[in-house]
């Protein structure tokens, strides 16, 4: 049976180049990863919270450990990845700033997507109904989520500034469609970004990666 991959999902299989070393923070039931090991042949590791969710990731054959990306990243040694990934996990994070300071030492490059809490739809959904917004990308009610830094486009934006994080890449999903590249610096794109997804990185300026089209379907044996 073949399932079609999560649109963020292709878009980092895209990012990520053949045979790198990886690191998936948050990585739950192993999804991912799977895809990068499967697909683009990583050197793939695994960091997740949750007992069940290791357990799923052992049960894939992949390589997982148990453990807290606000406590636990500072163990690694600088530069031991090539990329250091963090797929709708930042703000689970009790320290966002220091989560992402760390996957830039220990990777050179990472890969962040949160969802926007400055979407034309949380917006009006606080407008309209005074309450805390339930929408696609945040679909846990306030008191069940596990998100407990939610931040908009320009949050992110300003935290990159503040740790001198250099944006490589940078892409938009809305509902189920394909990543759509933007210019988050653009106040149009923090009412219009449901999703974001960031390619990051420290040092020289690189020439810059945008989103574009994979060829060939990308699937799920």
């Amino acid at each position: 049976m073949l399932v079609m991959i999560r649109e963020d999902f292709r878009e980092i299989l895209r990012l990520v180049r053949p045979g790198a070393r990886v690191l998936d923070v948050g990585c739950g039931e192993g999804a991912l990863l799977e895809l990068l090991t499967q697909q683009k042949e990583v050197d793939g590791r695994g960091l997740e919270i949750s007992a069940h969710g290791v357990a799923a990731c052992m049960a894939r054959g992949l390589s997982v450990v148990q453990g807290d990306a606000d406590q636990d990243l500072d163990h690694f040694p600088d530069k031991t990845f090539d990329y250091a990934v963090l797929s709708q996990t930042l703000q689970a994070t009790r320290n966002p700033r220091h989560v992402l300071d760390e996957l830039l030492r220990i990777a050179d490059r990472a890969i962040v997507s949160f969802p926007n809490f400055g979407h034309w739809s949380v917006r009006w959904s606080l407008l309209s109904r005074g309450r805390m917004p339930t929408t696609k990308a945040l679909p846990v009610p306030w008191w069940a989520t596990p998100n407990i830094h939610l931040c908009t486009l320009a949050d992110f934006m300003a935290l990159t500034e503040d740790l001198g994080v250099r944006v490589d890449s940078s892409a938009a999903f809305a509902g189920n469609g394909p990543a759509r590249p933007i210019d988050p610096t653009k106040a149009l794109e923090n009412w219009r970004s449901e999703t974001c997804l960031f390619l990051l990185s420290r040092g020289a300026p690189a020439e810059r990666v945008e989103p574009g089209a994979v060829s060939g379907d990308l699937l799920v044996p």
